[in-house]
């Protein structure tokens, strides 16, 4: 083959005719400028032109991997001494599939032939080949000339470094990443707790970019007395830093979730606590308290999107206001809204990555929500993964996901055996409290407790209505309450002043009501109630089995 006729059609190789008598500088013309007449010797001497070097010479001690194949068999033509030294000896004539199986098994050949038939030329970044190195690979169409057909050249620069520098960046992200993931992950709830009237299901996505990881958290906390608090949250940013902000907020809303406060009140707590956290980090929340006696979300939230309910019919409700500025923002009064949430029906607490995207107002994406959840059903997780994926949330997802469902089942059959309600309104004087107790003994009768159980809901009856009727106005009501796995015994009354309890002195006369109930109940607390007045509670585990 005459390698000079194929390197003269390279493409980028031009013919210069008159490079020779150009690069000649005469006398006269140098004696019309400043250039020395010394220098004006020099430059007289000829310079080569490019046409004129031995570009076989070049090619074999250049660097770079050269080879050039010729025919739609893509035969060897030739390959220069860095490919031998990188692969070894390769017969020339033979088909590069057979003559260079190292560009078959890195997948090369078929861009050979999408070369040869366009015409134009083609790289493939950062390939490795069988010797472990790594090399970017521009293969360009060369054409014979005088008919002689036309062929590809291979041109492959070693790259091993820049790759393996690009992997461990890669690596190193990977781990940043990692970390991230797992710091929020540890600081989510490992396991809900789980409520006797609620069934309760949530799931976290994690950015899919870098350290995407930002901020988001839920969590369930049982307050008491049949009561349970729902929280939902999202820290503005990403990476660890939110993370880390994102745990302390959540730390704190479980401290004083325990203060049994409005969900407004919890609020405001947050609020200055996020800004003393950090003044330049705001985070949105949504704190609501479920109480199954009542049928309804109370809830606050501050700055974050709106709580749907689907009703036991499949209709879908919109929380609406109040809805204050996010937490960190400081100088704002939240105020507490409530929506229905019965017997049959579900809700979805839900972070901004579930339906906000770029190209599309957030409003749409909350009404595809709505749609989601109108035809999802199921349990909670069934719908709560129902609504991720309905929701085109993928690993390769921008932002963090968080979703709580939650279900008020009703009742039927046997289950409702061991959901059940009495109440009492407290009338009269002294009398209320005998009356209270003969009410509580029928009621535990009926509900078929065991003797022992029976003899303490009483007493706990007792006492908690002897510390109202002394402490206590009207309006006054006992209510007792059956779950599957307890007895909560509670009385509301008009005073909004809580009891504590004390150690009552040995002539004391009073005083040692809410130690007595604190000691035989398996829990107790109190509250203050909307509109003033307060609610004082006891519970007992029932026996399994």
């Amino acid at each position: 083959m005459n390698f000079t006729r194929w390197s003269a059609r390279l493409p980028g190789t031009q013919r210069r005719a008159a490079a020779r008598t150009d690069d000649l500088v005469t006398e006269d013309r140098l004696s019309e400028g400043a250039v020395p007449a010394a220098r004006a010797e020099q430059l007289t001497v000829p310079v080569p032109a490019v046409d004129e070097l031995p570009v076989r010479e070049v090619l074999d001690r250049v660097p770079a991997l050269v080879a050039l194949v010729h025919g739609p068999d893509h035969r060897l033509a030739y390959v220069n001494d860095a490919y031998v030294v990188a692969f070894g000896l390769r017969p020339t004539g033979e088909p590069a599939r057979q003559a260079l199986p190292e560009l078959a098994e890195i997948g090369l050949l078929p861009l050979l032939d999408q070369v040869l038939r366009s015409g134009k030329p083609r790289t493939v970044k950062s390939r490795k080949a069988p010797d472990g190195r790594s090399y970017t690979f521009t293969c360009t169409p060369v054409t014979q000339g005088d008919g002689g057909g036309s062929g590809v050249l291979v041109f492959a620069t070693d790259v091993t470094d820049h790759a393996e520098a690009a992997e461990r960046l890669r690596a190193s992200e990977r781990r940043q990443r990692e970390t991230a993931v797992t710091l929020q992950r540890s600081l989510l709830p490992q396991e809900l707790e789980e409520p006797d009237d609620l069934r309760i299901a949530a799931t976290y996505h994690p950015g899919g970019t870098e350290a995407a990881v930002g901020g988001d958290w839920y969590d369930v906390i049982t307050l008491g007395g049949g009561r349970t608090a729902l929280v939902i949250g999202d820290v503005m940013g990403r990476g660890v830093r939110a993370a880390a902000v994102m745990g302390q907020l959540r730390t704190a809303v479980r401290a004083y979730a325990r203060l049994d406060l409005p969900p407004h009140e919890i609020l405001q707590l947050l609020d200055g606590l996020a800004m003393e956290i950090d003044a330049n980090q705001i985070a949105t929340c949504v704190y609501a308290i479920h109480d199954p006696n009542e049928g309804k979300l109370v809830y606050a939230s501050a700055g974050h999107l709106p709580i749907l309910v689907r009703d036991e019919s499949g209709v879908v409700l919109r929380a609406d206001e109040p809805t204050g500025p996010p937490l960190g923002t400081g100088g704002w009064m939240h105020a507490s809204g409530s929506i229905p949430l019965g017997p049959g029906s579900t809700a979805v607490l839900y972070t901004d990555g579930l339906v906000e995207r770029r190209n599309e107002d957030l409003d749409e994406g909350i009404a595809a929500l709505e749609r989601a959840l109108a035809g999802a059903t199921g349990t909670p997780q069934v719908i709560c993964d129902r609504l991720v994926r309905s929701a085109g949330v993928t690993a390769e997802h921008d932002d963090d996901v968080a979703v709580m469902v939650l279900q008020h089942p009703a009742h039927t059959g046997p289950d409702s055996e061991l959901f059940r309600n009495a109440a009492l309104e407290l009338l009269g004087g002294v009398e209320a409290a005998p009356r209270a107790r003969a009410f509580a003994s029928g009621v535990l009768t009926s509900w078929r407790f065991p003797v022992e159980l029976h003899d303490l809901g009483v007493l706990a009856v007792s006492e908690l209505v002897a510390n109202s009727l002394q402490h206590g106005t009207p309006p006054m009501r006992l209510r007792l309450r059956r779950t599957d796995r307890r007895l909560i015994v509670e009385v509301t009354d008009g005073d909004d002043h809580l009891p504590r309890r004390r150690r009552a002195e040995a002539v004391d006369e009073s005083g040692r009501g809410i130690a007595i109930v604190a000691t035989i109940a398996s829990n107790w607390g109190s509250r203050r109630t909307p509109g003033g007045g307060k609610a004082v509670w006891c519970e007992f585990v029932l026996p399994q089995g």
